[in-house]
């Protein structure tokens, strides 16, 4: 069995970038992440370190709880202190809209394009990457909230809904208007998504589904 990373690496694994996966530590501290296969090193200058699959695993499970003589985990950050996640429409605790809010979806599609253009192999940045593939409903919602498209609220029938569907690498994405339906799909087709559209059989509602292109 593995070892758990120590609370050094562990740290420097929480504090990495939510979009990215892009780390900040020591040499001696990103190296043994390397070595351990939780991070890897990019060939291309600047030669930024950032979390492999498996990195990205650690950070999202649940800390071990530590022993009493442990030193204690610092408290998780709220929403209002920064962890972004995109809209994916119908959340209860929904972000505030504001100046605030546009500043940190373009940060996070800005901080996307760059994560596509490190780790794709020919540096593309209109086709997604290995992160959007396992994070298929944030990629796909973030997308959407960068363009300007409205989330749609806890109790409002408007605006877009992202979720997860059985079929593989792909997403459905709900939307009442036709208009707007349409206008999610071409953004999703500019960012690099294969989109149809379909009709749910039992309420004729018209939906995308969504997969992210690989060529």
């Amino acid at each position: 069995m593995t070892r758990p990373p120590t609370a050094a690496q562990r740290r420097v694994i929480d504090a990495a970038d939510p979009v990215t996966g892009r780390l900040r530590g020591t040499e001696a501290q990103l190296a043994a992440l390397v070595k351990r296969g939780l991070a890897f090193r990019h060939p291309r200058p600047p030669h930024d370190h950032f979390l492999t699959p498996a990195g990205h695993r650690i950070r999202e499970a649940e800390p071990a709880a530590p022993a009493a003589s442990a030193v204690p985990a610092e408290p998780e950050v709220s929403a209002a202190g920064g962890v972004f996640a995109a809209r994916i429409g119908g959340e209860e605790d929904a972000p505030r809209t504001g100046p605030a809010r546009l500043r940190e979806v373009r940060g996070a599609w800005q901080g996307l394009l760059e994560l596509r253009r490190m780790t794709n192999a020919d540096g593309a940045v209109d086709r997604p990457c290995g992160w959007e593939r396992t994070h298929l409903v944030q990629a796909a919602a973030l997308a959407l909230e960068a363009a300007g498209h409205g989330p749609a609220e806890r109790d409002s029938a408007q605006g877009y809904r992202v979720r997860a569907t059985p079929q593989p690498e792909a997403v459905a994405v709900f939307e009442p208007d036709g208009a707007r339906l349409r206008a999610c799909a071409a953004t999703l087709e500019e960012a690099g998504w294969q989109v149809g559209e379909h009709t749910e059989p039992r309420t004729k509602a018209r939906y995308l589904l969504a997969s992210p292109r690989r060529v």
